[in-house]
């Protein structure tokens, strides 16, 4: 509940609670105020609890957590089977190999099989292109035009 307090905003709580009440009044109050949040939980206990109980027996492992859109989403999309297959596929899927492999189609070059498009699933960006030739031009890109 007060994990964000450092200590010194809880030193500077306490002297402030000291100076608004004072000594004598301070305990009376501490007791009050945590006899208050006592009846507060058990009150939200017993309405979640009679909720349950009102939903019925189909409903015996619903949280109130769950309402939280976040959450929920994040439970459904761990449990749909499709979005599994989804990331399999997607992970074997390589965009960069499939392009390059287009490419050197279209150009008419052949692909070496042994070496890698990728290491660790990502591309290898330090690798140099190939150069054409001095007297060979570019090819013609009629989409670049």
């Amino acid at each position: 509940m007060f994990s964000d307090i450092g200590a010194l905003e809880l030193v500077a709580l306490v002297v402030l609670a000291v100076l608004v009440f004072g000594p004598d009044k301070l305990p009376k109050v501490i007791q009050d105020v945590s006899r208050f949040i006592r009846k507060v939980r058990e009150f939200s206990d017993s309405a979640k609890q009679d909720i349950r109980s009102e939903l019925g027996p189909e409903f015996k492992d619903f949280e109130f957590e769950d309402l939280n859109p976040k959450t929920f989403l994040r439970k459904q999309m761990e449990s749909n089977e499709d979005l599994k297959e989804l990331k399999e596929l997607r992970g074997s899927f390589d965009l960069k190999k499939e392009m390059n492999e287009v490419a050197d189609a279209v150009h008419g070059r052949e692909t070496p099989p042994t070496a890698p498009a990728a290491v660790n699933g990502s591309p290898d960006l330090l690798k140099k292109q190939d150069k054409p030739d001095t007297g060979e031009r570019p090819p013609y890109d009629s989409d670049a035009t």
